[in-house]
């Protein structure tokens, strides 16, 4: 991203499951970070089992929305520039739990939802107040904090080989095609 970013390619940092990478991302200088919230609470969910308290997870307790507020704080908090674009909702809960975020991407399902919703949407995020920037991560402060955080790194690992996958499978549709 940061080469990319000097070149004049705005990126936007997808797979993204924790504030070690979003950091990583804004402090390389990535226009836009993309969390995803849905994908964050279904991990959460799962390894719950039957432990998970759906009431009890909701707004401000979503493991998906706590991590997109504790990154915007970071973030937002440290003068970057990078915009955060919380992706992947499961529920109108989680979007208005992040109202006030830079951007979200909704599904149509949502979004008809929310159109049908009566009432004013409260602003939950805001910029704090700067705080200055966190040193730089080192690689080696990157990669503990990401394997430290066994949902990340999960997730993170899954995404990757999907995609890989899914090259693999359009790389195969062009060779056909040829």
């Amino acid at each position: 991203a940061e080469i990319l970013e000097r070149e004049g390619i705005h990126c936007n940092i997808t797979l993204l499951f924790s504030t070690a990478q979003a950091l990583a991302a804004a402090q390389a200088g990535a226009t836009l970070i993309s969390p995803f919230v849905g994908r964050i609470y279904d991990w959460h969910k799962k390894s719950a089992g039957t432990g998970w308290d759906e009431a009890a997870m909701r707004g401000d307790n979503d493991p998906g929305v706590r991590s997109v507020q504790t990154i915007h704080a970071q973030l937002k908090g440290g003068g970057y520039p990078t915009e955060i674009m919380g992706a992947s909702f499961r529920n109108v809960g989680q979007i208005l739990a992040l109202s006030g975020c830079d951007l979200l991407t909704i599904s149509p399902e949502l979004l008809d939802e929310l159109a049908s919703a009566h009432g004013d949407v409260e602003r939950k995020l805001t910029a704090p107040a700067r705080s200055g920037r966190t040193a730089p991560l080192q690689e080696g402060e990157f990669r503990f904090a990401l394997n430290d955080d066994a949902m990340a790194a999960e997730k993170l690992a899954e995404g990757i080989r999907i995609f890989a996958a899914d090259t693999r499978r359009l790389e195969a549709l062009i060779e056909a095609m040829a």
